[in-house]
């Protein structure tokens, strides 16, 4: 059975050893979903690979948390730069 995939957006950035890949696709019965990879490069030739899919029906709620956690990441970061 094949699957067809149209590939609605694409992006791609690196981030020391490694690459994150944002794509939002569309599956043959219309239904959007955003796929994150990472590639990381671990030894000589070899590397790892990590994927995440987010459908549209689970988006918001994936971003209220994603937010969140990013919140946390940035007020943390901001009290080791406050005075003591």
């Amino acid at each position: 059975m094949t699957i067809n995939k149209k590939v609605l957006f694409s992006e791609r950035f690196h981030a020391g050893s490694r690459t994150y890949y944002f794509d939002v696709k569309e599956a043959a019965d219309g239904t959007k979903y955003l796929v994150i990879d990472e590639s990381r490069h671990i030894e000589g030739d070899s590397y790892e690979h990590k994927r995440v899919m987010v459908f549209q029906d689970n988006l918001e709620k994936f971003m209220e948390g994603l937010t969140k956690a990013v919140t946390a990441m940035t007020s943390e970061d901001r009290s080791k730069d406050a005075p003591e």
